[in-house]
């Protein structure tokens, strides 16, 4: 009976507890929060009826700018048509010239100057060796090319003089420039040409027979030249194997003599050319040999 009793009080409390609380929910919260907000705003809510927006007070930095007129564009003084039209087409021109002489550059080393001769002589000279790679072919090249420089310094800087800085400086014009170019050139090719070959040239030629050396066309002159220029430098080549090809001879006899057959006479000669060649300085001996031929 005491345990039951003590239950039943103990329920009681608890029931008593959960209506305190739910009366102070249901009641005291409601009223605590209405008196936390303003008189007017609960009539604005109630009544449904939205607020006016607080407008800013005008700033005088926000004023408009006024709009200004366009002014029109200065227009300046007009030019006459064609104004520029004379130096526009000489800067062209002397583009297109440049362009040309850059393009046409390795058939002139070719074709007129002494490079042909060069060239073919130390390529003569690697093969008399039996080197086929050493020099390269770079190498033989880049020689070739300074020394064709060296040999026609003189008529490269009298071709300038007369026909490249006068153009250049508007004093005359593309075909004077052109007459007065060619000029150096043809007589280095009358210098080096032999008269046997530009005369089979001038008979097969449909013109006219020349009178007189200025008459030659080039397109006879230039072929009767590189003509020449390979005779030249065969004969040099010819003259360079001469000795190398006794010491393959004697290579190749002693070789035999001693039976030994199989063993390529190439192989025993190589060593011997390359030390002959370097104990009679042969790159002093060949190279002004070489440029003496051009009777400078």
């Amino acid at each position: 009976m005491a345990e039951q009793d003590l239950r039943e009080q103990r329920y009681r409390w608890r029931t008593g507890v959960v209506l305190l609380v739910a009366f102070l929910t249901i009641f005291v919260a409601p009223s605590a929060a209405g008196a936390q907000v303003d008189d007017g705003t609960i009539d604005d809510i109630l009544s449904n009826e939205p607020t006016a927006p607080i407008e800013p007070e005008p700033s005088t930095d926000d004023a408009p700018t006024p709009i200004q007129a366009p002014t029109a564009p200065d227009v300046g003084t007009p030019q006459e048509p064609g104004g520029d039209t004379a130096g526009t087409e000489d800067s062209a021109l002397s583009i297109i010239v440049v362009l040309t002489a850059l393009a046409l550059v390795p058939t002139i080393l070719i074709v007129a100057t002494s490079f042909t001769r060069i060239v073919i002589v130390l390529g003569l000279t690697r093969n008399a060796l039996g080197l086929q790679g050493v020099p390269p072919n770079q190498v033989i090249i880049g020689l070739a090319v300074f020394l064709t420089l060296f040999v026609m310094a003189p008529t490269l800087s009298e071709a300038n003089d007369a026909a490249l800085q006068p153009y250049l400086d508007g004093q005359i014009e593309f075909g004077e420039a052109y007459d007065r170019g060619v000029e150096p050139f043809r007589d280095f090719m009358f210098a080096q040409v032999r008269e046997d070959d530009l005369a089979m040239f001038i008979a097969m030629s449909p013109d006219a027979p020349p009178t007189t050396p200025d008459e030659v066309a080039i397109t006879t002159l230039a072929p009767a030249f590189i003509v020449s220029e390979l005779r030249a430098a065969f004969i040099i080549g010819f003259i360079i194997f001469i000795p190398f090809l006794v010491v393959d001879m004697i290579v190749s006899a002693t070789l035999m003599a001693m039976g030994m057959v199989m063993l390529p006479p190439v192989v025993i000669s190589l060593p011997f050319k390359i030390l002959l060649f370097v104990m009679v300085d042969g790159w002093f001996l060949l190279v002004p040999t070489l440029l003496r031929s051009f009777e400078l």
